[in-house]
């Protein structure tokens, strides 16, 4: 499964049509929020993504990837700051107002109102002017906004100086303090809070207690997994991210013997693996919550997660940085070939790349920008990895939809121009299960059923 932000929404649609027809899949792999719904299908727990009360109709789903705290705050000072040193700009204009309508009520003979509001207004006025009302309230209220603008800014500097502290000690980050303020201007923060959130609602089964620290999250993840291999709806978890200090994608996963051993022994162009490889059932059982959290930090535009590896690791303890990376499914699929799989089903949110006469509105804004971009490269490699799947694998089927106008970021829904209509995420999350029974379970399953 692949993709970025709203094609979550797809993938459980699709994983629910294919649970209803009883299809077989022995590992789930994916990366983006594709790695989100395969942690979930790895635990049996589709339906968390589905149902009513299941992730994608969480209400927090509409506030994701926004701004950070710091800029909110920063920014909404600011605007109140404006509208203060706007103030007389205003006054002028109501006065403007106040004269037109006392002129409009003298031309009407109502020349007893007309001087009742101009009497009214200029009371008014001499109270707003007043040396104890605007010219001394104004500049100290602009002060005071200016100065929680401020510190909002110092937080968030210190916050990200903050986030780059680690187990093994502070990275070394370099750059103005300006460029450490503002850095990366999204957050994903509240989409990983609701995911780990609906995570611990399957571990911790019919115990109802609040979800721990996310160390030991991840213990008990690992460990429902792991003891269930093999048990109905249970699933390998493969999910890859890309590691930006070392410059290379890595592969997190969980996998049953006999391909456990041989998937982390094999070599790549005569090299060792050992960096690019975690097993969960190993030491680093916690590296499935810094994962999942790199699955979600989309480059530039959000802050990496940070991943410590242990002192006796290929790393030597360090910190490294984690992202997703747009177009990683080629990688994806190489992967899940040599953790063993001969089949593979992909699910895609992107659409077929566009013909002519299809260009749509240009998105404002660094995430509708981004989300065009991330279309765009999702779409691309698609494309190469199909054929690559097909060349290496016995069968290789494909789910994505026909036409999908909502994008990455989009959670709200979006205007469908084609169609004139909002077009919500829920609706999208139909669309996938409508396409998984028309292009894989009726002329596959259906087919393959009537042979027999």
């Amino acid at each position: 499964m692949t993709g970025t932000g709203t094609a979550g929404a797809y993938h459980a649609g699709v994983l629910k049509a294919l649970g209803e027809a009883g299809v077989k899949v022995d590992i789930a792999a994916g990366h983006g929020i594709g790695a989100i719904s395969a942690a979930f299908a790895a635990v049996d727990g589709a339906s968390k993504l589905h149902d009513a009360q299941g992730l994608w109709h969480h209400p927090a789903i509409a506030r994701a990837y926004g701004w950070r705290r710091g800029l909110r705050a920063a920014g909404g000072a600011l605007l109140i700051a404006a509208a203060l040193i706007a103030a007389p700009l205003l006054l002028l204009l109501v006065t403007l107002i106040v004269y037109l309508v006392s002129l409009l009520l003298s031309l009407a003979s109502l020349t007893g109102a007309a001087a009742a509001t101009t009497r009214v207004y200029h009371a008014m006025l001499d109270a707003a002017i007043a040396p104890e009302a605007l010219p001394t309230v104004m500049p100290r209220a602009v002060v005071l906004v200016l100065l929680v603008t401020l510190v909002s800014l110092v937080v968030s500097w210190w916050r990200a100086r903050r986030s780059g502290r680690g187990p093994a000690g502070r990275r070394r980050v370099r750059g103005a303090f300006w460029q450490r303020v503002l850095g990366a201007p999204l957050s994903s923060a509240k989409l990983f809070d609701v995911v780990t959130t609906k995570l611990w609602e399957l571990v911790r089964g019919l115990v109802t207690a609040p979800r721990p620290a996310l160390g030991e999250f991840a213990r008990r993840y690992v460990e429902l997994l792991a003891e269930n291999l093999g048990q109905p709806g249970f699933r390998e978890l493969l999910i890859t991210a890309h590691d930006v200090d070392a410059r290379r994608d890595i592969a997190v996963t969980l996998l049953a013997d006999p391909h456990r051993a041989a998937f982390h022994a094999r070599q790549s162009d005569g090299r060792p693996r050992e960096g690019e490889t975690i097993d969960l059932t190993g030491v680093q059982r916690e590296a499935i919550v810094t994962v999942l959290e790199a699955a979600l930090a989309v480059p530039l535009v959000t802050a990496p997660a940070r991943l410590a590896y242990p002192p006796d690791s290929y790393w030597r303890g360090e910190t490294h940085r984690l992202v997703d990376r747009p177009g990683c499914l080629l990688h994806l699929i190489d992967e899940t070939a040599a953790a063993g799989a001969e089949q593979a089903i992909i699910v895609s949110a992107a659409p077929p790349p566009a013909g002519a006469h299809q260009l749509r509105a240009t998105a404002a804004g660094i995430a509708g920008q981004t989300g065009e971009v991330l279309r765009g490269i999702e779409t691309a490699s698609l494309a190469e990895a199909e054929r690559v799947a097909r060349a290496r694998m016995t069968a290789c089927f494909v789910i994505r939809p026909s036409y999908n106008p909502v994008g990455p970021f989009e959670f709200e829904g979006t205007d469908d121009e084609a169609s004139d209509r909002r077009m919500t995420v829920a609706e999208l999350m139909e669309r996938g299960y409508q396409d998984a029974y028309q292009q894989f379970i009726e002329p596959v399953v259906a087919a393959s059923g009537e042979r027999l």
